[in-house]
């Protein structure tokens, strides 16, 4: 009988965006571990470091890839594999603006049994390159030393960490059946719902599909900020999207992204880098929304565009960017241009005032989704989608 074909799959990723600046921009002699939940089988794996938002070199000094022990600080240490580059070093240098792709690696990964990827900085390292992210299945650790090779992390000298450094991708040989979902867009993308979105395809037993997210906080369609006080809220769409949207055996995207640019700009006199030159209309919005289209449509991706958010209530709300919001969505809800709209927005906004969460929805800010509003967008998603 002939065998299934194999390719490689990202299983896991994320988008790099800009770490928040701080005085201590740099970290020495320190150890990150990130566990991770592989959604296939496989006997080999890639892992993709970048380095695209630093302004200077990184060297990562060695890298390890290990089962997990129930997705924390520890690993089975006999099971713990050196990940190399540029054929068999185990060290490698990152410049700046670019990414390294790991040699092909033998290591036995199951779908479901967490795995961890740990590596050790021992010169000084500038920690620009990195995302923000939350979720049942997003954490990593870092700790002082070098601990990447050891079964457990020290508890005196650990801490949890939702900042992911330099990791961008963890790709698996794999089936030819086995694909991966992209979720892309901004800080509601880089908290929970991806990840509940991964449990439902575990508890409907949905087993060819992987989520991988692409998203960073404060992130707009049209405009970026360059300067150290909000560099942190990350790339344009035009800069992130071609990017973030190649991922190695993704058919399909499901953007959610353009509330930031709604809500961001204040006027100068209030904050000097929010003008209201910065504020879009609908028809601008709906330009960028289309040029992700066209985009995703070059790589071969589907695309489903979900609703954007209610936000009455959050600190800039005005009734004008609601009907702008609404404005956008109901392009959303019609236009010929995607595969589906997911509506997001109709599924968690309140039945009497729609411009706000329904209750038990809202995180407490008006912008943000709570828990429970996380899980219901992961099941607003069809099921066709994700077969």
């Amino acid at each position: 009988m002939e065998q299934n074909k194999k390719k490689y799959v990202t299983t896991w990723g994320n988008a790099m965006s800009i770490a928040d600046r701080r005085p201590e921009n740099y970290a020495k002699d320190l150890t990150l571990r990130y566990p991770i939940r592989p959604m296939f089988d496989g006997e080999r794996i890639k892992i993709t470091l970048d380095n695209f938002c630093g302004t200077e070199p990184v060297t990562i000094s060695h890298i390890y890839v290990a089962d997990s022990v129930d997705g924390g600080r520890e690993i089975v240490e006999q099971t713990s594999t050196p990940v190399t580059f540029d054929n068999g070093s185990k060290s490698v240098t990152i410049p700046a603006g670019k990414a390294a792709v790991s040699d092909e690696i033998s290591f036995r990964v199951r779908r479901e049994n967490d795995i961890s990827v740990s590596f050790y900085l021992d010169g000084f390292t500038q920690m620009r390159s990195a995302v923000l992210i939350t979720g049942p299945l997003s954490k990593g650790f870092y700790t002082v030393g070098d601990y990447a090779q050891s079964a457990k992390l020290p508890l005196d000298l650990t801490r949890n960490t939702n900042w992911f450094y330099f990791l961008c991708n963890v790709e698996i040989e794999t089936d030819s059946t086995n694909r991966a979902v992209i979720c892309y867009g901004d800080s509601i993308t880089s908290q929970s719902w991806p990840d509940y979105l991964t449990l439902r395809l575990l508890s409907e037993n949905l087993a060819h599909t992987a989520v991988v997210r692409r998203a960073a906080s404060g992130t707009r369609i049209l405009r970026q900020y360059d300067n150290i006080t909000y560099d942190s809220y990350g790339l344009k769409g035009e800069i992130r999207f071609p990017r973030e949207a190649q991922v190695s055996g993704a058919d399909t995207v499901i953007i959610q992204h353009g509330i930031n640019d709604i809500i961001h700009p204040v006027g100068v006199e209030v904050n000097p880098f929010r003008p209201w030159s910065d504020l879009p209309t609908a028809d601008d919005l709906i330009q960028g929304l289309q040029r992700y289209i066209a985009q995703a449509k070059e790589y071969g991706l589907q695309v489903y565009i979900g609703t954007l958010l209610p936000i009455y209530g959050w600190r800039t709300y005005e009734p004008f960017r609601d009907e702008l919001r609404c404005a956008v969505n109901e392009w959303i809800r019609t236009t010929s241009e995607i595969q589906g709209c997911i509506d997001f927005d109709r599924a968690l906004c309140d039945s009497v005032n729609p411009a706000a969460f329904e209750q038990g929805y809202d995180s407490g800010d008006h912008l943000h989704p709570s828990e429970k509003a996380y899980e219901r967008m992961a099941y607003e998603v069809p099921e066709c989608l994700l077969r």
